[in-house]
């Protein structure tokens, strides 16, 4: 049985004594994620996400989903953004990624995930590619 069967799918924050949504047992995590140690291409696009500058849409950073942290989510339109780096290559990574990216839209999230390299190359086109999805 996985995580997904466990946990259903439909639950908003706490809803019958399960909370999915910013757990306590991961406020310290979140919170380093937050502090300042986040990589450069995450402050590159939190730069342009934050203080409702896309759309007037509110981002959060490091927002927890379940056991996961998502890099950059809507609470609004159930919207999460990813920035991949290096560490995201391997095959074992690619799988946990992907089980991942389930768990978290079987909450009824919606998932964009971009490379550190598109960020880099084309930060543009990513930042439109967002926008296309906010309506």
């Amino acid at each position: 049985m996985t995580l997904i069967e466990i946990v259903p799918p439909l639950f908003e924050g706490r809803t019958g004594g399960v909370k999915i949504f910013n757990r306590k047992e991961g406020k310290r995590i979140r919170q380093k994620l937050r502090s300042g140690n986040y990589v450069p291409v995450e402050a590159l696009v939190w730069s342009i996400m934050k203080k409702k500058q896309l759309k007037g849409y509110k981002f959060r950073r490091q927002y927890g989903a379940g056991k996961y942290v998502i890099d950059f989510y809507c609470p609004k339109l159930k919207l999460a953004v990813e920035i991949d780096g290096q560490t995201h290559s391997d095959q074992m990574a690619r799988i946990y990624d992907c089980e991942r990216q389930k768990y978290i839209e079987s909450l009824g999230i919606k998932f964009l995930r971009f490379s550190n390299y598109e960020v880099y190359e084309n930060l543009d086109a990513v930042i439109e590619k967002i926008k296309a999805v906010l309506p």
